[in-house]
């Protein structure tokens, strides 16, 4: 019997870097993601409609969408503009095709004077077909 040393490998030693080629990737992935999202959250103007058993949706092929907010804002589009400023840009799209549907929503809360001044400028743009958006009122369970 031989009493010798028993030979004893190394342990391997702690990785002392990290590695960067998963957390690159979760980044990368989170870019996307908000690049994405990020148009969609500020893209939106929030309005509460009012609701009407007749809130159908138009089969114009084409129209303009008009907002006005509770704090007076015009919208055309989602691009805010200023009363002479949207009544010019309102007159060229009249004139450009007079066949167009102009799609009001207009808050709650607007005064109603404020919607017929602005159905006054659509109107003296040349545009005659005005639709009113509304919400449909929700629906009673059946009994």
């Amino acid at each position: 019997m031989a009493f010798g040393r028993l030979e004893r490998t190394e342990r391997p030693k702690p990785m002392g870097e990290i590695n960067m080629t998963p957390l690159i990737d979760v980044m990368l992935v989170l870019l996307v993601i908000f690049m994405i999202a990020a148009p969609l959250m500020s893209s939106s103007l929030r309005l509460d409609l009012p609701k009407s058993e007749a809130a159908t949706p138009s089969d114009a092929p084409k129209f303009i969408a008009v907002s006005l907010a509770p704090d007076g804002g015009l919208y055309l589009g989602e691009e805010k503009l200023s009363a002479e400023r949207f009544q010019q840009r309102i007159t060229e799209l009249g004139r450009a095709n007079a066949e167009l549907e102009v799609q009001l929503r207009a808050d709650e809360l607007v005064p109603y004077g404020q919607v017929a001044e602005l159905i006054g400028w659509v109107q003296a743009a040349g545009l005659s077909r005005i639709a009113f958006v509304t919400e449909a009122p929700p629906q009673a369970p059946p009994q």
